[in-house]
């Protein structure tokens, strides 16, 4: 059985793992054949060394892209090897700095063919190659750089569970999930209000019948998600009551909901949507910001915990 062929690009850092382990363990072997005592990943410490010094871990650690423990552990050795020397610096003395010894500068000069042939080397390499290595690699660093792997796996995550989110209209059997969602979120972080109590309890009469609507998301065949679109008049209508199960935040519900409830508001013939909430809801104002919405002052709220009033002008 070929393990990465079948596991596939679950393993990709394994496989690259033994990838670098091959490398290694063969630049050992040439170190070895050149008369150089470097162990190979040393050799980057070694080699910023020899461009400029004295350096500090930190420096080294930058210039070398190695976390700081890793650069000072090969300090550690090779200076115990008697490759290099560390004394404080002059200007901080909790700063040591670090540079080459006489022994650790005499492997400088026997490098030279050392370098030219594993140069030479990794071309004939290359050259063997479909794709270039090189190149993949210095792409895939930069990409990387970009956004990290982490990250990347987490947004995969998001979009797959979004797509397995549904935005259905309410009904009146949903009305026990509406007022559960909603009073879990405000008493989470507020106090409720009359005027909560309103629109929750009497959703008909508060918000459908007068012409608005009621969206509900649903992620694993539970309700986890409601927004409420409150008309004002005929152009204006206010977002509201919108609210995510705690144990599913995270996975983009709130934007299904608010992108679908834009669109509803344009079928309905809406010119503009209010927002009235709390500065203290950094991640819901975040989300408003993104959908379009802008901050404005507005006419006084009903709601004491409203500290924060923003709009949409939709075409």
């Amino acid at each position: 059985m070929n393990f990465y062929q079948q596991a596939g690009k679950m393993v990709l850092g394994s496989r690259l793992r033994r990838l670098s382990s091959i490398f290694t363990e063969d630049a050992a072997k040439v170190f070895a054949l050149y008369d150089v005592a470097l162990q190979p990943h040393w050799f980057p410490v070694f080699y910023v060394l020899t461009q400029a010094e004295p350096l500090s871990i930190s420096s080294i650690a930058a210039l070398t892209r190695q976390p700081h423990p890793a650069v000072s552990q090969i300090v550690k050795a090779m200076t115990k090897a008697g490759l290099t020397i560390s004394q404080p610096s002059e200007s901080d003395a909790r700063v040591n700095l670090i540079r080459l010894s006489d022994p650790g500068k005499q492997l400088v000069p026997k490098l030279h063919d050392q370098y030219l042939d594993v140069t030479q080397a990794i071309d004939s390499l290359l050259a063997e190659m479909q794709y270039d290595l090189w190149k993949a690699i210095e792409e895939t660093e930069h990409l990387l750089a970009q956004k990290n792997f982490y990250d990347r796996v987490k947004a995969q995550r998001k979009q797959r569970e979004q797509q397995a989110v549904d935005i259905i209209d309410y009904t009146p059997d949903c009305h026990a999930a509406f007022k559960r969602l909603n009073y879990a979120w405000i008493a989470h972080h507020f106090t409720i209000e009359d005027t909560d109590r309103h629109y929750l309890e009497h959703p008909e009469e508060r918000i459908l019948n007068p012409g608005g609507h009621i969206l509900m998301a649903r992620f694993n065949h539970q309700l986890v998600g409601t927004c409420a679109l409150v008309k004002i008049d005929d152009c204006n209508f206010e977002v509201a009551k919108m609210a995510v199960a705690e144990e599913v935040r995270g996975r983009g519900i709130g934007r299904r909901l608010g992108e679908a409830m834009i669109q509803k508001a344009r079928e309905l013939g809406a010119k503009r949507l209010l927002i009235q909430s709390n500065t203290a809801l950094e991640a819901a104002i975040s989300l408003y910001y993104t959908l379009g919405f802008k901050k404005i002052v507005g006419q006084p709220s009903p709601y004491t915990k409203c500290n924060i009033q923003m709009e949409l002008i939709l075409d």
